[in-house]
């Protein structure tokens, strides 16, 4: 990777700058950072007396949770319509 289609930019979360360098928009940064930190603010507004450290542990933690769920979903809606058009495949 030469970096030539890197992005850099500086973001928020948690009352904290990061400079971040991917391949993704800075639009598309942005957008995650503030769910991050939309995220951190949850956990801690439920559960005020975590410091830093265990706020970031749970925040990865709910949303490697909810990226799994989301996959398995994704993965169920899969199947159906693979089953479905075999089905149609099998009537011809």
């Amino acid at each position: 990777m030469d970096g030539s289609n890197q992005t850099k930019i500086t973001v928020e979360i948690h009352k904290k700058k990061y400079t971040i360098v991917g391949q993704e928009s800075s639009e598309h940064i942005k957008m995650v950072a503030s769910l991050v930190d939309q995220k951190m603010d949850e956990i801690q507004y439920a559960k005020p007396s975590l410091d830093t450290s265990q706020l970031a542990v749970l925040t990865a933690l709910n949303t490697m949770n909810d990226y799994l769920k989301l996959k398995q979903e994704h993965n169920e809606l899969l199947n159906r319509v693979n089953r479905g058009n075999r089905r149609k495949e099998d009537r011809r």
